[in-house]
């Protein structure tokens, strides 16, 4: 076994989810929360909203 210990499924699992969490954490604490009120509309979908910063865009 060459002296290495095999983590269990769950124990990965739980490691994998602290990491992600912290990582969003970290974010957070360095970007400060969103506007979400500046926020444009996550479907423009008839609502009259050019679409902007895309490459489609042209500009």
């Amino acid at each position: 076994m060459n002296g290495f210990r095999t983590m269990s499924r769950p124990a990965v699992g739980w490691l994998a989810l602290g990491l992600v969490l912290g990582i969003l954490a970290l974010d957070l604490s360095r970007s400060g929360a969103p506007d979400l009120f500046a926020a444009p509309a996550p479907f423009a979908l008839g609502s009259g909203e050019a679409p902007t910063g895309a490459h489609c865009t042209g500009g």
